[in-house]
């Protein structure tokens, strides 16, 4: 499925996790994301609004895997990043 140029999605956290970051579509909320990821992520605060595009740059994610998988699974979950750095393989 081709992406299309922009997306526009919320962006919530959970008091459960730090640093734990649900991007659902604006148009579609949480109807697409699985009942038990909502259950495991709790109640749902919503940090932004944001329009994504492929030209547009994620802190910490890559923003066409992001919009990738808000088209065709309905949410992206953004995990919190390890807890230690990790040593760079030699």
């Amino acid at each position: 499925m081709k992406l299309p140029g922009r997306v526009l999605c919320d962006i919530y956290k959970t008091a459960k996790k730090q640093e734990m970051y649900l991007y659902v579509a604006r148009e579609d909320g949480f109807k697409r994301v699985p009942e038990v990821l909502l259950s495991q992520f709790g109640d749902p605060q919503l940090v932004t609004t944001m329009l994504l595009a492929a030209t547009k740059k994620l802190a910490r994610a890559d923003v066409v895997q992001v919009m990738d998988d808000i088209i065709n699974q309905g949410f992206y979950l953004q995990m919190p990043p390890p807890p230690y750095p990790l040593a760079e393989s030699r």
